[in-house]
This record gives structure tokens, sequence and C-alpha cells, in this order.
């Protein structure tokens, strides 16, 4: 059987205007490319093909002003309204921290960027986006009303690559890792675990003993961990809100984390997604895609550093929930509602 040619740019270009209405995202799947290359169709059409680097991107984003970061995977969409500030670089692993985008980046992950520069039915649309070598999305600048817009030609020329190709060659998208259990090294899990002193020595210890997040916490049993309903997470974030306890609400792909820490206020239940909106945070859950959650406690230097996580059925860590500590110390609060949460039963817990 003869394959079908791929789609050309012009191809491409054709789809999008006869389906304006329908979000590039959504429009790539069922073009069966990626959300790059519908971006790479576009290059003189509004879209301009930049570097990738987030040295040179973050930097560029601080002189746009009060922008929204957005950070997605396939179940979570994470949306903060902030300046960029505060970045640090680094080989492996770079960070944005301050009170408004608070950012963990992993650079090699940082592959096509492009600037998109478009006039709509909803008005001016204006972003810096960053894909994959597979084309998915890592992290996304969206400008806003109150951004400023005079920098932008600015920017984009100074970010702009010297080719300016239409087209776009990706890798296959890595296959998410199901859970590594060990059963037989249960007891020197529970053993290193006991030793942890910050959280972020919990993959290298896992990883140490042939597991992964999740494996471990199938093996680790109580105290360390306990499996919740995986429909609670609507209950979490409901009474969070009624109580206005801050926590910090993690969301990430391969190439980059997003954090939100302060409170929850606005849930609201549209079909299958868990929404908060928020002033200055949203947040947008396929309440429908969470296979396992996790009530997980782990050791520091500063006290048990409790979370809620939530997994899919592939594996894949959807988000995480911490109380924080910081100005005042409220972690305790969100220990409660935690432990409150209702246990999975028997069939929900996966093995």
């Amino acid at each position: 059987m003869a394959q079908t040619p791929p789609l050309s740019a012009q191809d491409i270009r054709a789809a999008r205007l006869e389906k304006s209405t329908l979000r590039e995202r959504d429009l790539a799947e069922q073009l069966g490319i990626s959300e790059a290359e519908l971006m790479a169709a576009h290059v003189g059409h509004g879209v301009t093909r930049t570097t990738a680097n987030p040295d040179r991107l973050m930097a560029a984003a601080e002189k746009l002003g009060e922008v929204l970061a957005l950070t997605r995977t396939p179940s979570c969409v994470h949306e903060k309204l902030g300046r960029y500030a505060n970045y640090h670089s680094g080989e492996h692993a770079s960070m944005v921290l301050n009170e408004e985008i608070d950012l963990r980046i992993f650079p090699r992950h940082w592959v096509h960027g492009f600037a998109l520069d478009q006039q709509t039915e909803k008005g001016l649309r204006r972003a810096l986006l960053v894909f994959d070598a597979a084309g998915d999305a890592v992290h996304k600048i969206h400008l806003r009303d109150g951004s400023d817009h005079e920098a932008w030609a600015g920017v984009v020329a100074d970010l702009a690559l010297e080719m300016q190709d239409d087209t776009l060659r990706t890798e296959p998208r890595e296959a998410p890792e199901p859970a590594r259990a060990r059963a037989d090294r249960a007891g020197e899990l529970r053993e290193n675990w006991d030793k942890l002193t910050d959280t972020h020595q919990f993959l290298t210890m896992v990883s140490r003993l042939k597991m992964n997040r999740l494996g471990a916490y199938r093996v680790a049993g109580a105290p360390y961990v306990r499996p919740v309903a995986p429909q609670s997470l609507e209950a979490l974030f409901t009474e969070l809100s009624a109580k206005q306890v801050p926590v910090m609400v993690f969301v990430g792909n391969n190439g980059c984390i997003q954090i939100h820490s302060g409170p929850v206020t606005n849930i609201r239940m549209m079909g299958p997604w868990l929404n908060v909106l928020d002033p200055g945070f949203d947040m947008h859950l396929r309440n429908d895609h969470v296979a396992e959650v996790w009530e997980v406690h782990k050791p520091t230097r500063r006290g048990m550093a409790v979370s809620v996580e939530a997994f899919d059925s592939e594996g894949r860590i959807i988000l995480q929930i911490f109380g924080v500590r910081k100005p005042q110390d409220r972690a305790a609060e969100f220990e409660a509602i935690a432990s409150a949460l209702p246990e999975a039963a028997p069939a929900e817990v996966l093995s």
C-alpha cells in the first residue's frame, strides 16, 4: 500500500484556516503532526523561528514585563501571570525563582523555538513557544494587554534564527516509563527512605534501587505512603479553598516544571476538567486521566514533607501538591486535609 505523502506547509496552513477555532494542539493531533510542525508551517506567516536556548529566552522574557507562563502535560495545564526575573542558568538544570513565576528548566529538552505574532478574531496573539525534540510543547510565554509590546519586535529580532525553514524534523516521542517496582528490595527502600534529609534526594535513592517514583510508592507501604481514592482531588482542592490553606502545586513535563505557591480559591468542575480559576493562577486538570493518587511522607531537615501526588494510567506523574512553610508555616493544616482523603479501594491500587 502506498504511503500517504507528508503534509506540505501550504497544506497545514490551509487546514489552519479551515479550522481556525481549534486550538493548535488539537489541530496538530487531527492532522497527525506535532504542534511544533504546525508552528513551523506558519514561518513567514506570523511565526518566526527562534533559538530555544533558555539562557537567551529567559533574558528576553524579562524584557516583556508581565506575561503568562504556561507549562502543560497531556493531563494538566498550569498557567501563572507574572514577570520573568531571578533566572539561574545551569548546564543540566536552570531555574526562574520569584514569587510569581517559579520554574525548573531542563535545557536538553528545549529544542525548537518560535515567536508567534498573529492577529486573530479574538485579537492580537504574541507568544514565545518552546518544544522538545518530538515537537511537544515544553513551555510557552504569552503576552497580555499589560505586557511591554514595544519591546516585542526587538526581542524577536534578537532571538530569530538565520534559517527560517517552514518544515521541521522531529524525533519519535519517548514512551512514558511505567512503574518500576522491586518488592524484593522493600526493606532497603524503607531503610534508605528513613535516611532522607531533602526531597530532592528521593529520585536518586529509588534509581539506585532500580525503581522509579511510582514503583517505589507501590512497594513502600505505611507509614511512608498511603493510596488515596483516584477521584479525591476535587475534594482536596475544595477543602483547600474553603480553609484557604496555601500550597505548592507542581506540574511539569520532561523540559519544565512550573510551580504555584499560595492559596487556591475558585474551584470549578467543567465536564472532565477540574479547574482552578484564580487571579494570577489557572490550572486545568483532566480529572478523568487520574488513575492513582498517593499521600506521601518524606523526612527532611525541616520536618516531614507531605505531598499528594497523582499519576495517569501509563505511570506519568500529573501533579504534586505540597503544604508550604513560608511565610507562615501552615503545612500541618495541609497534612490534616491530606490525611482525611478517602483511601483507595484494594482494586484501585495497581501492582
